[in-house]
């Protein structure tokens, strides 16, 4: 606060505001201002300082989280920092037979950047495209050099072991990739051209009551039960769970809107709702986050809880929310007679998910009758 660079008592004074506003510890101001000195003690004034310099010079005990959030304010943090994802994609495709990476690589970043004809693919795309065709580049190394020699039969020799997803997946990720090098010039014929992927039939059956008391066992505290309410009563996918924020709930009235669709507040949901909240403002009383859903680490900003949290609090130990939430809509399709505009409205399903859910809930009515329905309705004859 009293150094004579005019940066860092700009900086320490930022950090010290952020820490008040945000909630922050006098520990953890502390360690932030620590970290500021390092980076910025030696740094000319108005010099931006790189986010890697950041990460590798910050000790352990600092916070280079903060630290980075502070420059950012400050207008002095320089991203020099490769995503995690490109990083990821060079070390794959190095790992590959030197006929086929380069191609690879080049396949994968269109994935990840998009080009003028093709959007940016999602992360995790990426990481299921590359597992779908790794095995199958591997196997191909010993009779063949590149992509354009590979053929027909050596796609159709190398599916033929693989099945459900796993083999849906791998049908994808070729076609993409086989396209992509088609269209770059780089093979002469496309080898899946003809290549269609398969439907597979979902079958669900209802949750028994070993699976209910698993459940139970589990969600325990106010964050586990809430979580569970969600998917069970709601039908809440994982994603919307996360994002769901104090500006979706209206307590008064008993409504709660998710993924911007409103609906009514159960009674279980609604108990456990205020048990979270109320755990949440005794823990976190000056958290300027909105998500219902908060840890130690997002309670000092406005994002919502990762994917990682659901998994440690719930998938790690057994219990699988789209488990959960599928068992809803189909305890709901069975009830009002497998309606599938009925599954739509309440919901929010697509009309193709909502027959799937209907048909599913048809077959499981007529079971004593031995008739059979696809997912459209038909009847296909008797077991």
């Amino acid at each position: 606060m009293t150094s004579d660079n005019p940066a860092l008592r700009s900086a320490a004074a930022h950090a010290k505001q952020l820490g008040e506003t945000n909630g922050w510890s006098p520990s953890l101001v502390r360690c932030a201002m620590d970290g500021l000195t390092v980076v910025l003690g030696e740094c000319p004034p108005g010099k931006p300082v790189k986010l890697t310099e950041v990460r590798a010079r910050i000790l352990r005990h600092a916070s280079s989280l903060r630290v980075a959030e502070v420059l950012t304010d400050l207008e002095l943090l320089e991203d020099d920092s490769v995503l995690a994802v490109r990083s990821w994609i060079e070390n794959r495709t190095a790992e590959l037979p030197a006929g086929f990476a380069s191609d690879v690589r080049a396949w994968l970043l269109v994935l990840l950047d998009g080009d003028s004809r093709a959007k940016p693919r999602p992360h995790t795309c990426v990481y299921v495209y590359f597992g779908g065709v790794r095995p199958l580049l591997e196997n191909w190394e010993t009779t063949r050099g590149h992509l354009r020699e590979v053929t027909v039969t050596d796609v159709t020799a190398a599916l033929s072991p693989l099945r459900g997803w796993q083999r849906r997946n791998a049908i994808a990720a070729l076609r993409s990739l086989f396209r992509f090098a088609k269209k770059r010039g780089l093979i002469f014929a496309n080898p899946t051209a003809r290549l269609k992927t398969e439907d597979i039939q979902r079958n669900l059956l209802p949750m028994t009551n070993a699976e209910v008391l698993a459940v139970q066992r589990v969600a325990v505290t106010p964050a586990q039960r809430l979580i569970v309410a969600l998917a069970a009563v709601h039908a809440a996918r994982a994603t919307a769970i996360r994002r769901l924020t104090l500006d979706d709930l209206d307590l008064p009235n008993r409504r709660i809107t998710i993924a911007g669709h409103g609906q009514r507040l159960g009674e279980l949901t609604h108990q456990t709702l205020l048990a979270l909240l109320d755990q949440r403002r005794t823990t976190w009383p000056k958290t300027p986050n909105r998500h219902v859903l908060i840890n130690a680490k997002t309670a000092l900003g406005t994002g919502p809880v990762s994917p990682e949290y659901l998994k440690r609090h719930l998938l790690h130990q057994g219990v699988y929310l789209e488990r959960i939430r599928g068992d809803r809509v189909l305890h709901e399709a069975l009830t009002v007679g497998a309606d599938p505009l009925h599954l739509a409205l309440v919901f929010n399903l697509s009309h193709t998910t909502a027959s799937c859910y209907a048909a599913i809930a048809q077959n499981l009515l007529d079971d004593q009758t031995g008739v059979h329905r696809d997912a459209v309705g038909r009847e296909s004859g008797r077991s």
